[in-house]
């Protein structure tokens, strides 16, 4: 089983990309399960149709201690879903939903009873500490790959990312194994994302460019691969799906 973390800054089309890597995995063959590490618990939401599962803090913040069939979901082409969620809004640490998922996976052994080939877990990547670095101090992900466009405080969350890595080196955790550029079309973008990812030591394994094809797709809460997997963005997405089940 790899198990891979996908960071990035809120709003840089992170939930985007790890639902579309999901999605092409599956159709590679792969048994895919994504967990969504975010408070808004939407990262699976176009993996199955518009209907999120119910989020693990939302019965944990009611004395009510979930089942497997209640917190994992089959999505599109059997991808396997499961949203952490967070707390009520102002009120407790939304990392903590991530450790008490992660502590109820380990309970329930929702690995050991789906075994899937790769587990995605898309995680909130503004602020590297508490539960939100759980997939990179707790030995949870192996890889880490941080989605990044050429703009200055997507780029200034990729270094923060790096830098909480970094952290854990000498622990045999998580490392950056890569980074996604997922464009907004800003002047010299892809010179940006590369002198950084050069200054860091670490290869850009995939260039994403502004897709009207996702928004529409989108909108119907679907995937680009599930509505057309012969487009040419959806070839993106395969070929990075390619990669990280090849890479070694």
């Amino acid at each position: 089983m790899k198990k891979i973390a996908i960071y990035g800054k809120g709003g840089i089309g992170k939930s985007t990309v790890t639902s579309n890597l999901a999605a092409a995995l599956s159709v590679l063959g792969y048994k895919v399960m994504q967990i969504g590490c975010d408070p808004k618990a939407d990262s699976t939401i176009n993996l199955l149709g518009g209907m999120p599962p119910e989020p693990v803090m939302n019965s944990l913040r009611n004395d009510i201690t979930p089942g497997v069939a209640d917190i994992v979901k089959k999505g599109f082409n059997g991808i396997l879903c499961i949203e952490t969620g967070g707390p009520t809004p102002g009120i407790g640490c939304a990392g903590r939903g991530i450790i008490a998922t992660f502590d109820l996976i380990e309970e329930l052994d929702i690995f050991g009873i789906y075994k899937p080939d790769i587990v995605l877990y898309d995680v909130l990547g503004d602020v590297v500490c508490g539960g939100f670095a759980a997939p990179i101090r707790e030995g949870y992900a192996e890889e880490v790959y941080i989605v990044t466009s050429g703009e200055k405080m997507s780029l200034f969350a990729a270094n923060n990312i790096c830098e909480a890595v970094n952290n854990f080196a000498d622990r045999g955790y998580a490392r950056v194994k890569g980074m996604i550029m997922n464009r907004r079309n800003i002047d010299n973008e892809e010179k940006k994302v590369r002198e950084f990812a050069a200054g860091k030591g670490i290869p850009v394994i995939g260039d994403i460019p502004r897709s009207q094809a996702i928004q529409d797709y989108e909108d119907m809460n679907k995937t680009v691969i599930e509505g057309d997997i012969n487009l040419p963005i959806s070839q993106k997405f395969l070929d990075i799906a390619k990669f990280l089940m090849e890479n070694r």
